[in-house]
């Protein structure tokens, strides 16, 4: 079992807002964002992203879903395309950069608006050693 003070993995959580929308339709820009980011985050793909694209039928609702498996942690996004969101989850198991990160993504969707939550995970090993 892992020390109590050691992390498990870390998450990084961007919401975009205000988001070009040909950012967020363009899927050779995603595969470029995509490869860019894993190179940054210093992670290997397992495989290719997936990246969806559904809900054309309405102008309002079309979604884009990128997932990326990584060899243990992995890349969520959804883009909102009208208004222009940006919804990632980046988890990896190794230290991240959240400044250098959260800038990278930030040329990619050029957002006028940033919200980012860091967090770790699996800090509560202690609590597990004593629930025994």
């Amino acid at each position: 079992m892992q020390p109590a003070t050691q992390t498990w993995g870390q998450d990084l959580l961007l919401n975009f807002a205000a988001c070009p929308r040909q950012s967020l339709t363009n899927p050779t820009h995603t595969r470029a964002w995509t490869g860019n980011l894993i190179a940054s985050i210093k992670m290997r793909a397992f495989g290719e992203p997936s990246i969806e694209h559904f809900a054309t039928h309405s102008y309002g609702s079309a979604r884009t879903i990128v997932t990326q498996l990584l060899d243990t942690p992995s890349i969520g996004a959804r883009f909102a395309e009208i208004p222009g969101r940006v919804f990632l989850d980046i988890f990896v198991c190794t230290p991240l950069d959240d400044t250098e990160t959260k800038d990278l993504c930030r040329t990619y969707f050029t957002p006028t608006m940033v919200a980012a939550t860091p967090m770790s995970r699996g800090t509560f090993a202690h609590k597990l050693a004593e629930a025994g």
